[in-house]
């Protein structure tokens, strides 16, 4: 082959694993804008090699990406930014192809909101070896030479890394019934609509938490938090009540939509063709373990893009 057909050759084998690569980068950085980022600069490594001398293309890829996203880890920007508490995982929308793999429960529960927030507390290699065995099913024989370490020392980081995992499972209760799930999604944004706290309490369970990004109040960029039954449940009367004040900051009167994101149900608020807010519930049985509300609008690019892709039944609340 000549240089032209040997190089598009290429770079449809690249293509083909590009949404492999990219799951793979956004369940190490849980940012789907950086995990972009990543398998771009992965395609100009890609670019740049020997071609001829690799042998096993996706291994050499998988490795490239895994070590350029635990770089971006270890950046000290993105220390300062994951340390200071103004930082959530990006969601997505599902059926985004960035969500793969999820063919078992390991694999979705990989890429949870309660998952990704978790790997927070995990050192880098850690993280990468929990989601390159987890989520890929990748042996220790395999991730030691995409890490450069032993094969003991992957099995450590697994333990490690799962023993601090199990407490999301604990929380999160396991699959979710979608049907039950939107019942109690309606359940509570009918009683925090009309300010009834006792039934909202009823609906979360006894350790119940809660944090929002805080950017639909108009403040800099940082974590709320809110940490039993009562005080999620006065965060929620006060937040989702609809009032003038309320429309006029967002800029409109929005529509409430269901919705499934990173595995977990959602509520959407959708100003036109634009998601202008996500929240997401973490179920536990019939009730709610955590809820995340997630404004900030670089957070939800990727998601409004699907969003306006998709097309949504009918909406909770037309008119918020």
């Amino acid at each position: 082959m000549d240089g032209t057909v040997t190089d598009r050759y290429d770079t449809n084998r690249f293509e083909a694993g590009r949404n492999r690569l990219a799951s793979l980068a956004y369940r190490l950085l849980g940012s789907a804008a950086d995990a972009e980022d990543a398998v771009q600069d992965a395609f100009l490594h890609w670019q740049a090699a020997d071609r001829q001398q690799i042998k096993v293309p996706e291994a050499w890829l998988t490795k490239v990406v895994t070590n350029l996203c635990l770089d971006r880890l270890r950046s000290a920007r993105a220390r300062r930014e994951r340390t200071v508490g103004a930082w959530l995982p990006e969601p997505l929308l599902d059926g985004d192809p960035m969500l793969g793999p999820a063919d078992t429960f390991e694999q979705r529960e990989s890429v949870s909101l309660a998952v990704l927030t978790l790997m927070e507390r995990l050192s880098p290699p850690e993280r990468a070896v929990y989601v390159l065995r987890e989520a890929f099913s990748y042996s220790h024989a395999e991730i030691a030479e995409i890490l450069d370490i032993t094969e003991s020392a992957s099995q450590q980081h697994l333990h490690r890394a799962r023993r601090r995992i199990t407490a999301a499972r604990r929380r999160a209760g396991g699959e979710v019934d979608q049907a039950s799930a939107r019942r109690i999604v309606e359940e509570f944004l009918a009683a925090a609509s009309s300010g009834r706290t006792e039934r909202l309490v009823a609906l979360l369970t006894d350790d119940a938490t809660a944090v929002s990004d805080s950017n639909a109040a108009g403040l800099a960029m940082t974590l709320l938090r809110y940490d039993t039954p009562q005080r999620v449940a006065a965060m929620a009367r006060a937040g989702f009540r609809p009032t003038p004040a309320k429309r006029r900051l967002v800029g409109g009167t929005p529509a409430v939509h269901y919705a499934v994101v990173n595995g977990a149900p959602a509520m959407l608020f959708v100003l036109g063709d634009r998601v202008i807010g996500v929240v997401t519930f973490d179920l536990a049985g019939d009730r709610i373990a955590t809820v995340r509300g997630i404004a900030a609008p670089a957070r939800l690019l990727r998601l409004a893009g699907a969003w306006r892709r998709h097309e949504p039944d009918v909406p909770l609340v037309a008119q918020w």
